[in-house]
């Protein structure tokens, strides 16, 4: 990737300045960027990083997460499994809506029922939470249809909104997003978080400023944040050096090292709890976007075999990524994930002529042409990633197109299954097995189940590991459920794993900030000098 001359960075700066409006920095304003913007302001809608880690700030949990991701008390303040299917909670009292109205356990209750209607894209957490009922104004309880494991991470996985205020404005259930529908909390919002929505302009700027009235401490001392999604790598990184921005998250790798070389710019590192990978449509009997018809060449699993073994991840890596990335076997969200081990991050050997032999074996020796789906503002080089996949797979005879769009029309399109090979990153603060099986790996079905199964795999023996692993109490019969389930996953090849992608923050030098793994960017840790 060659690097845009500087007097282009600068113009690019200038054009951004306009833009923003914002003029001489204030102090304890942040202003920062990222390549893409939150899709929505409705925390049910969409479970996507950036937009849960943006509704966080306005939003609160039942329980939180610390700076290393450990579970803390948040709106509850303390807990208790009262039975194998029963939880109980105490709510912390004295919180208060942004709009002023007291949090209590009827919030609770709403919120949760909320995250698991069917237009949730959350609601497999949701369902997982059981059927809450309100015992006071500060005790709920929750009773459990099944053993779940990890409960108290599914209580880190529910926003909590304020039923009176959603009621008010027709928002009691989520915004239909794949649907392409419009709400009034799309746009607005009324947590009891640390920060308040001021305005919200989709694709252009989104404005918060510091809650007087938060029941927590603040650590940080900015007051107002200002966010603007900024597609241009080279406008980003431009606005940052001369001053217009005080931190992006997603500094493109090949400008990395010059940062770190910039007077009054510093880069914090981080690995991020997230695989990259590429799904592939297994259920239909004919690909939508492809030359074969009558026939689903992805139904084979010597095809996908073949596909793996004709990337070489190891390229990716060192030459696109400038090595801020980690080749996998696996798409479990982290290589501290439960029960993971070293055989099943292994990866399936780079073997060109291995991959030519399984494709003619499977009756496609001259290959064939598909569509691959692909983001171009979320991942880190996601476009071209999947540029250069199409590359090393034209080597086999494949010929791939591919069909890049933002993450608003990307991940709308994914969740209406049109599509016959994607590209996927998942991950974020659990690095529970479950949170990778029960959405990933398992057949769609009601309830959640599935959810971002976008390719359709149906595999029996996989579904019956998984789902019995899900509500396993006994610690190693689980063990061994969660490694068979993820050994016939890699055995059969339904995804094709890549790599855990690093995310390195670069920010001003006066900016002090906290870098998460899951990558969330907590306002009310922030200090600026």
């Amino acid at each position: 990737m060659k690097r845009a001359p500087s007097v282009a960075l600068t113009a690019a700066a200038i054009s951004l300045g306009l833009c923003l409006s914002i003029g001489t920095a204030q102090a304890q304003t942040l202003r920062w960027a990222s390549q893409g913007d939150l899709q929505t302001m409705d925390p049910d809608s969409r479970n996507e990083s950036l937009t849960n880690s943006m509704n966080s700030q306005v939003y609160e949990y039942l329980i939180g997460r610390d700076k290393q991701l450990n579970l803390v008390p948040l709106l509850a303040t303390e807990w208790q499994q009262t039975g194998p299917l029963q939880w109980r909670m105490k709510l912390r009292p004295n919180v208060k809506f942004h709009d002023g109205t007291p949090f209590t356990a009827d919030d609770v209750v709403f919120s949760v029922k909320r995250a698991q209607e069917k237009s949730s894209d959350i609601k497999v957490y949701g369902n997982a939470m059981g059927e809450p009922k309100k015992i006071d104004a500060l005790t709920i309880e929750f009773n459990l249809s099944s053993v779940n494991p990890i409960f108290l991470e599914h209580a880190n996985a529910i926003f909590i909104m304020s039923k009176a205020w959603s009621e008010k404005n027709n928002a009691t259930r989520p915004q239909d997003f794949n649907a392409g529908e419009q709400s009034y909390a799309a746009l607005n919002a009324n947590g009891t978080g640390p920060f308040m929505l001021v305005s919200r302009q989709p694709d252009v700027k989104t404005v918060y400023k510091r809650n007087p009235n938060w029941w927590g401490k603040f650590e940080g001392n900015v007051q107002d944040v200002i966010y603007t999604p900024i597609k241009s790598n080279a406008t980003r990184v431009a606005a940052l050096i001369s001053g217009e921005l005080d931190m992006i998250l997603d500094p493109p790798p090949t400008d990395a090292p010059r940062l770190r070389e910039t007077p009054n710019i510093k880069i914090i590192d981080g690995p991020e709890n997230r695989i990259i990978f590429i799904g592939m449509d297994q259920g239909r009997d004919e690909l939508l976007y492809s030359s074969v018809k009558g026939k689903n060449p992805f139904k084979d699993q010597r095809v996908r075999q073949a596909l793996y073994q004709a990337v070489d991840e190891d390229s990716i890596k060192n030459k696109l990524m400038r090595g801020l990335a980690a080749p996998t076997g696996a798409t479990m969200v982290s290589p501290k994930g439960t029960f993971n081990d070293p055989a099943l991050e292994k990866r399936l050997p780079f073997d060109l002529d291995a991959a030519k032999k399984l494709l003619a074996a499977a009756g496609y020796p001259d290959g064939f042409e598909v569509t691959l789906d692909c983001p171009n503002d979320r991942y880190v080089n996601d476009e071209e990633i999947c540029k250069t996949l199409a590359s090393m797979w034209a080597r086999l005879g494949v010929k791939v197109r591919v069909n890049t769009m933002p993450r608003s029309v990307y991940f709308a399109k994914l969740g209406k299954l049109d599509t016959s090979m994607y590209m996927l990153g998942w991950g974020g603060s659990v690095t529970d097995a479950e949170t990778t099986l029960t959405p990933i790996y398992r057949t769609r079905a009601p309830g959640g189940i599935g959810d971002f199964n976008y390719g359709q795999v149906n595999n029996p023996t996989m579904d019956q590991l998984a789902a019995a692993s899900s509500k396993e109490p006994d610690v190693k019969k689980r063990e061994s459920l969660i490694k068979a389930a993820i050994k016939e996953h890699n055995d059969q090849v339904h995804h094709i794993p890549l790599h855990r992608q690093f995310i390195p923050w670069a920010v001003r030098s006066n900016v002090e900030v906290v870098h998460r793994a899951d990558n969330f960017v907590e306002f009310s840790w922030i200090r600026i000098k």
